[in-house]
């Protein structure tokens, strides 16, 4: 007969794989669950970091575009004062060729020669092939959706928009209507018709990244010289 002392070494002996077994599983689970938990602090970290980036990048943009208005402030009275193409500051490529003005939304704003990329950084931009802001025919001004066109989605039919021409007299319009189009919709930008303004953006003004397919139009009709 086995001895009280091998039939309880036996069974440890036999019990020890399934121990081994349980602690396994436990040492395995609680490994797969720091690691999960390193993998959601690493996510949360970098979402923070990329949020704070997109906030700081997007801070930088609002600050230079209307720190840029301030300095074409001063361009305009020079223009206004008779000079021509007067650059808002040394190295810029873009000037100033008319004010535009919504007083019902507060927006005094100057709207610069071309509608590029590094001119509607700092300001809407008056489309180059369109008559200049102010004159006759279909004046087509761009800007981006999230700075200084951004009133537009407040805009609506029977607002008054004035605009300031280089010789200092100014041309009132009243909203006729806004509608999305495809951004290859260019009759928009027909000079065809009446004297009007025609506003252009990005469309949809809350989207995540700029440049989609699709515009948010604002044409208003001329309505006469405002005092």
């Amino acid at each position: 007969m086995q001895s009280f002392r091998t039939r309880m070494w036996l069974s440890a002996s036999s019990a020890l794989p399934a121990a081994q077994e349980l602690f396994g599983d436990r040492a395995r689970r609680s490994a797969r669950s720091r690691h999960a938990r390193s993998v959601a602090t690493a996510l949360g970290i970098a979402l923070f970091a990329a949020g704070l980036w997109q906030f700081g990048q997007g801070t930088y943009l609002h600050a230079k575009g209307w720190f840029a208005q301030a300095l074409m402030r001063d361009a305009w009275a020079r223009t206004l004062a008779g000079e021509r193409e007067v650059k808002p500051w040394p190295w810029a490529d873009t000037w100033p060729v008319a004010r535009l003005l919504v007083p019902g939304l507060e927006v005094d704003l100057f709207v610069l020669a071309g509608a590029n990329g590094r001119a509607i950084a700092f300001g809407p931009g008056h489309v180059f092939g369109t008559p200049r802001p102010g004159e006759a025919g279909n004046s087509a001004i761009g800007g981006h959706r999230d700075t200084h066109l951004a009133f537009l989605r407040d805009l609506e039919p029977g607002a008054e928009i004035a605009v300031e021409r280089p010789d200092g007299a100014r041309r009132r319009y009243r909203v006729d209507w806004m509608r999305v189009v495809d951004k290859r919709d260019v009759w928009v930008l027909e000079n065809e018709g009446p004297t009007r303004l025609t506003l252009i953006t990005c469309y949809p003004f809350d989207a995540l990244r700029a440049g989609g397919p699709l515009r948010y139009v604002v044409t208003a009709s001329a309505m006469g010289d405002a005092p």
